[in-house]
């Protein structure tokens, strides 16, 4: 077994049924994968908060955003011969796919790392326009000098892309819109320029050839993003058989930037892995793990909404050690804590990427 992570004793450290309701007739189904950052001397989180209407018996009532930006439901009688319930998170009705939650995103801060409460002087991030029709979803948060650039997943009829919001006070926020069009997510900004450029890992997928790969882009400006080059493929047979995507922004070290990643195989199991990129030519795959170096193993990982699930988009950084933030089982909030040169000795130079 290659799991290395130190859990904390007090996972789950949130459920849904600790963070209220965004408005009247709303259900918290779910917390997931929190983007983490530092501000004004607290530990902060960017929660996925995926909500739906409390359900009648026999029915299915979806929430999306209708064009003007008001709430809407769409309710479908379960017994109708062209809906397919059969994945908790999305529902098919007459080829058409629709999200069984709507997801926006929540802040909350904590003074030791581990217990986290809502503050209300900050409002809930929202799906704004019609490529947020389906909410927002999974923030990695970026720190550049001041300002916090949030780049997370837009969901569309349309299709998924990525977002870019940014701020300085978490009280006036900036959208700049969609910088990668669908299919694409898992996006993540590198916290630092090199060569005077700025880099960011994503996550485009192309079902018919190719794969749910790991892609870097780099820009100018934040805004334009191009030059673009494939860093790692799933793995036919191992444990990041089917899909990959990175977590949060990479860790730069003496040895190159640690990229902690998700990988899932064919049974849709999710575990975390780590690449190694070259510190000056980031497109550089130096090392990667070939045993996740954490899995779905806690009763709270193996068991929720969608079980057998370890996901993160965000983690905090103290000297050799990574607090890792995560979803666990698509349900709840969990934390855990890595020695950097620990994950850095697990990885294997060369090899298969």
């Amino acid at each position: 077994m290659a799991d290395i992570a130190k859990r904390f004793a007090e996972n789950p450290i949130l459920r849904p049924s600790e963070i209220r309701p965004s408005r009247f007739g709303m259900k918290v189904e779910c917390l997931l994968n929190p983007g983490a950052f530092r501000f004004q001397g607290k530990s902060w989180l960017l929660l996925r908060v995926a909500e739906r209407p409390e359900q009648k018996s026999g029915k299915t009532t979806l929430p999306m955003f209708a064009e003007n930006g008001e709430l809407k439901l769409l309710e479908f009688d379960n017994s109708d011969p062209k809906l397919d319930l059969s994945d908790p998170r999305v529902l098919r009705y007459d080829g058409v796919d629709y999200l069984t939650t709507l997801s926006h995103l929540r802040l909350v801060s904590s003074e030791d790392g581990v217990r986290f409460k809502e503050d209300p002087g900050h409002e809930p991030l929202v799906g704004r326009g019609e490529l947020e029709a389906y909410g927002i979803e999974d923030c990695r948060v970026t720190q550049l000098g001041s300002t916090y650039y949030l780049t997370f997943t837009e969901v569309s009829p349309h299709g998924v892309g990525v977002g870019l919001r940014s701020t300085s006070d978490w009280k006036r926020i900036t959208s700049h819109g969609m910088i990668f069009a669908p299919h694409n997510k898992d996006c993540a900004i590198f916290d630092g320029q090199i060569g005077g450029r700025y880099y960011a890992l994503h996550r485009p997928s192309s079902p018919a050839l190719g794969g749910n790969y790991l892609w870097l882009a780099e820009s100018p400006d934040l805004i334009h993003w191009g030059n673009h080059r494939c860093l790692a493929h799933s793995r036919p047979g191992m444990w990041d058989s089917i899909r990959i995507g990175a977590g949060a922004a990479p860790i730069r070290t003496p040895a190159g930037w640690l990229e902690i990643y998700h990988g899932a195989d064919e049974k849709h199991r999710y575990c975390l892995g780590a690449l190694l990129l070259d510190l000056e030519e980031p497109w550089k795959v130096i090392a990667r793990s070939t045993e996740p170096i954490m899995e779905p193993l806690a009763d709270y990982e193996q068991k929720g909404f969608f079980g057998n699930v370890v996901f993160t988009n965000g983690h905090l950084v103290d000297g050799d050690m990574v607090t890792i933030y995560y979803g666990a089982s698509d349900s709840v909030i969990c934390a855990a804590r890595f020695s950097i040169v620990e994950i850095l000795s697990t990885l294997k130079t060369g090899g298969q990427c």
